[in-house]
């Protein structure tokens, strides 16, 4: 798989801003994180445009490649090229032609916010809410220690956050809850895409660890959780029901209220 990556920013920008504090006011600088329109285009089509901060862009193609079903595995991508376009970026993959097919034949384009990681899909059965177990065995310490240790760590790691006060994270824990690797962006279903491109380009085996993520658990995360037989998810607010639901049918561990005093586990 060959990249060739032509775009890579800081993820935020410097602001002009007026601070009021109390009856005075001044003139000065913030920084903002950066939003921009990416456009996923697979064999030279476009399929998804997301709204995302352009860091880690390339792996947050091939992640959204792998969680979305687009491709089963990595070897499935050929090349990927990342382009400026305008207002925005292209990620432009090539997949293999089995691949492809399949992708023309879900007719599914994903008109994506950074709140949302499933408009535009065209009926629900789409929507893809049974999810097969997962293959990963349990982990071999328990959830309340492993998500304290994570959830006492992650702000070390969130450099995008202090900068700005305005990303969610994806960090990927040992089973011990030990924080290996952290991916930030606007959007949290962006940060998960982002954290799996890369665990998948490391050649990381996913069942051996948990993600902690610094949002609620919708199902879109828990869905894409499952699909990379990722055996625990953890996040800092709470889940939906049918974030649970998938947790239950997938045979995934659902931790949410996450702190470093105590957790909830919801499946």
């Amino acid at each position: 798989m060959l990249f060739d990556t032509e775009l890579e920013r800081d993820g935020f920008q410097q602001r002009t801003v007026v601070r009021h504090q109390g009856q005075a006011q001044s003139r000065t600088t913030d920084r903002v994180v950066e939003e921009m329109p990416v456009a996923l285009v697979f064999n030279g089509v476009s399929q998804a445009v997301m709204m995302a901060t352009p860091r880690d862009l390339e792996a947050f193609a091939l992640g959204f490649a792998l969680s979305e079903g687009v491709v089963d595995h990595r070897d499935d991508i050929y090349d990927l090229v990342l382009r400026e376009s305008g207002d925005g970026a292209e990620v432009e993959l090539t997949i293999s032609q089995q691949a492809f097919m399949r992708l023309k034949e879900r007719r599914r384009t994903l008109a994506g916010r950074s709140g949302c990681g499933v408009c535009g899909v065209e009926s629900l059965a789409q929507l893809d809410l049974r999810p097969p177990r997962i293959a990963a065995p349990a982990l071999e310490h328990a959830p309340a220690p492993a998500v304290a240790r994570a959830a006492s760590e992650l702000t070390q790691h969130q450099s995008l956050m202090h900068a700005t006060g305005g990303v969610h994270a994806a960090a990927w824990c040992r089973p011990d809850g030990g924080i290996v690797h952290v991916f930030e962006d606007v959007g949290r279903h962006n940060a998960l895409d982002k954290l799996i491109g890369h665990l998948a380009r490391q050649g990381e085996d996913m069942g051996r660890g948990f993600v902690f993520l610094s949002s609620r658990a919708s199902y879109e995360l828990v869905r894409k959780a499952a699909r990379m037989h990722i055996p625990m998810l953890a996040t800092i607010s709470a889940p939906s029901t049918l974030a649970i639901d998938i947790a239950e049918r997938a045979g995934l561990v659902l931790v949410s209220f996450c702190r470093e005093d105590g957790c909830v586990q919801y499946a």
